[in-house]
This record gives structure tokens, sequence and C-alpha cells, in this order.
């Protein structure tokens, strides 16, 4: 198996980081695997922000957090509590990205992109649609002026980046090789 394959075989959704921040160059290097992935008709509708600023990222999981709590279900809120009451989990470096309205196909290549950079540079990593929550409503315009959104941009994916906390261990889901047909 080629390098290639075998990271995105081994790649997992790691949902439990040390606070050791990724070396700048770590960050360079996935940041550029991200602004590499193709877009329609290379319009390139996004902004890739690195995240670093610990109290910034703790400040916005509490905000998603009493978002999520005052939901009306509270089954999600529970269930957040009961594994730990995190929705970041302790993630020291976080790469939001901003997308002109309508572009959620070439957010998730851009995403895949910056997973499994990550991934290859024995980085964990967590695709996180939870963090556009803080993104929804109450403190939402205060973090699209903190990170610079462009006016016409909103939010499109949160990558969770770090190193994989000391004993935490995640498995790559296994494939569900009936998902996948071929017509002759």
């Amino acid at each position: 198996m080629n390098d290639t394959l075998k990271t995105i075989a081994e790649r997992y959704s790691c949902r439990d980081f040390s606070r050791k921040m990724p070396a700048d160059e770590e960050l360079q290097a996935i940041t550029r695997a991200a602004v590499s992935a193709p877009s329609g008709m290379n319009r390139q509708p996004w902004q890739v922000i690195v995240v670093k600023n610990q109290a910034l990222i703790d400040d916005m999981e509490q905000e998603g957090l009493r978002i999520i709590k005052d939901m009306d279900d509270p089954a999600m809120y529970e269930r957040i509590m009961s594994r730990g009451g995190t929705i970041f989990y302790h993630a020291p470096c976080m790469i939001i990205v901003a997308i002109a309205k309508g572009m959620e196909m070439d957010c998730g290549i851009l995403s895949e992109n910056v997973a499994l950079a990550a991934g290859s540079l024995g980085l964990g990593s967590l695709i996180c649609g939870m963090a556009g929550i803080p993104f929804s409503q109450g403190k939402a315009g205060e973090y699209k002026e903190k990170l610079g959104f462009l006016p016409e941009y909103e939010f499109g994916i949160g990558i969770l980046l770090g190193y994989p906390a000391d004993g935490a261990s995640g498995t790559p889901h296994e494939p569900d090789l009936n998902k996948v047909s071929y017509i002759d």
C-alpha cells in the first residue's frame, strides 16, 4: 500500500488531544495542503484561519456549550456532559474555514486535505461541525470579527488539530464496502 492510501486507511477522528501545540512548520504544511484543494472553477472560495489562541478556543467552546444547553431538547447537552463536557477535546489548535455562501462542497474537500495532511505528519485531527455552533447566535459577530471573516463569508467547518493525548487511541472506522457498486 502506498503512503497516501496508508494515511487514508489509518486516519481517525481524534477525541482526546494533548495541549502541545503543533510546530509552525507543521501548520504551514497543513495550510498549504488546505489551499491546494480543488474547487469549482478554481474559485477557491475560502479563508483558512489558524487559531492558536487557547483563550479564544476555550471561549468559543464555552459559548457553544451554552447554546447547546439552552436548546429545547437536552439530549445533546447531556450526552456531551456524560463524555467529559467538551466539544473541542482540549485541542490546542483549530482551523476555521470561512466560505462563500453555497460553497460547502469545496469546504468539504479542503477539510479532508487538512485531516489527511495532519495524519501524514503524525498529528491528530477532528473535522468538527460543532465548531459552527458558536457562530450561530450570541457572540457570532464577535467571533467573525476576531477571526477576520470577510464580510460575505460564513462559517464553513472547523478542524481540530494537535497531538493525541498520552494513552489516547483512536481507530479508523471500518469502511462499509457494501456501499460500493460497479456498473459495467
